[in-house]
């Protein structure tokens, strides 16, 4: 041609026949199949993509040679040619184009966009590499059903949740409070889409009114998504006996005693009576609704008295055994007489004085004992000092009367010997002379 150079390949087709431009690039991509493999210069990652998001396919060349880039939906139509969009879909557009990158986005995705995209590249040998759109479809409805709105203690109630149309099939776990229960589950599946629903059954009790029954899912679509359900409880009436007066210490003869009676059911009792077990109640005794009042007890009032509260689940009581002490009793101060004499105290007391029971003199008693023993103790003491000063002066005496008859008989020894009294006066003297020479010492 003149005027110009020229044109061969697919651009010269483009250029002189306008219209056959899709026919040739959809020739193209069924001549340049390539299975994915080692030794490949395409790179591309899956895509996981929750319904109604955007998702971003990347064809990536690791060593360019600017070479053609080109994108293939599911059904191989051409999405984009480079950076020319043939495909009149306006959700996809062209995120980013070079020679190294094709990259295409895809808004408001929904399932109808899942499966492989193909990236090609136009080389010799042509390449090819798939990348998978995985779409995410969180439930769309979560309910929990409940067998009664109402239950009774002790009863056995069924619960189920539902949750509706999800991709892929949901996971559902059950929490009563912070418990976690464990329920039973059943899948059905409607075309693409999953229907999840979860059986539980429970035997609530008095404890479980107004406690939250959780439904909680687990979707990779969706987090934290729950529903719940508080549970109500009938029960019968729990009932308790209280003693307002006295509010410590025993019962006495002749004092007033006041008990109240309180119960709590669900729902709330309206019949509350008092009543004594195995035997008639006094008629003293005075009753006003829940409190009862015994003015002036005495012995025969002992016994069990019992408060009976009922609503419509039930009946139930709560029993207060009453034991009536005797009255307590003033003690007089003690009259005591104390003589002493020289060594030992002794104290007399009048037993005329009057004296409680054991229980109330002991400390009395004490008193007395303490006295007693210090009393014994002084005497014992005074009878060992003096028998201690007697033993000494035997000893003391019988020492003195022997040393003092040795002293006698040195004394006359010389007249022991003598003939006559005459020689024995001469001998004595003549031991008298000698007294200087021979001298006794008495210490």
């Amino acid at each position: 041609m003149a005027g110009g150079a020229q044109r061969s390949g697919p651009a010269a087709c483009a250029a002189g026949a306008p219209g056959l431009l899709p026919l040739l690039l959809l020739l193209l991509s069924a001549a340049a199949i390539v299975h994915r493999g080692d030794g490949q210069n395409l790179v591309t990652e899956d895509v996981t993509v929750v319904e109604g998001d955007v998702a971003t396919i990347s064809c990536r060349v690791k060593n360019s040679d600017d070479s053609v880039i080109q994108l293939l939906n599911p059904n191989r139509q051409t999405i984009y040619f480079r950076d020319f969009r043939p495909l009149k879909d306006s959700r996809f557009q062209l995120v980013n184009f070079s020679n190294s990158e094709l990259r295409v986005s895809l808004t408001n995705v929904s399932i109808s966009d899942e499966g492989r995209y193909f990236c090609q590249l136009y080389t010799d040998p042509p390449q090819e590499i798939y990348t998978t759109i995985t779409v995410l479809v969180p439930p769309r409805n979560l309910v929990i059903d409940i067998q009664k709105e109402i239950a009774v203690e002790g009863e056995e109630i069924e619960l189920n949740c539902t949750a509706m149309a999800s991709r892929p099939a949901t996971t559902i776990r059950w929490f009563k409070g912070n418990k976690e229960l464990t329920g039973k589950s059943e899948v059905e599946q409607w075309s693409d889409m999953y229907t999840v629903t979860s059986q539980l059954v429970l035997k609530v009790g008095r404890e479980d009114d107004g406690v939250p029954v959780i439904c909680l899912v687990d979707h990779p679509a969706v987090k934290d998504l729950q529903t719940q359900r508080y549970l109500e409880v009938m029960y019968k009436p729990q009932v308790r006996v209280s003693q307002n007066y006295p509010v410590q210490g025993l019962t006495r003869e002749g004092e007033p005693l006041e008990l109240t009676c309180a119960a709590f059911g669900k729902p709330q009792p309206t019949d509350m009576r008092w009543l004594r077990v195995d035997d008639e109640m006094p008629q003293h005794v005075v009753v006003s609704g829940s409190n009862l009042l015994i003015s002036n007890l005495n012995k025969t009032d002992n016994g069990t008295y019992r408060c009976e509260a009922s609503n419509a689940v039930g009946k139930s009581h709560a029993d207060y055994m009453l034991f009536v002490y005797d009255p307590p009793t003033t003690i007089p101060p003690p009259t005591t007489t104390t003589t002493t004499t020289t060594t030992i105290p002794t104290t007399i007391t009048d037993t005329t004085a009057t004296t409680e029971p054991a229980v109330h003199d002991s400390r009395a008693g004490e008193e007395g004992a303490i006295r007693s023993v210090d009393h014994a103790v002084v005497g014992g003491v005074v009878a060992v000092v003096v028998f201690a000063m007697l033993c000494l002066l035997i000893i003391l005496g019988r020492y003195f009367a022997r040393h003092k008859g040795t002293y006698f008989t040195h004394e006359a020894k010389g007249a022991d010997d003598a003939a006559d009294a005459d020689t024995a006066i001469i001998n004595a003297e003549g031991g008298q002379n000698n007294s200087e020479e021979k001298k006794e010492y008495f210490i």
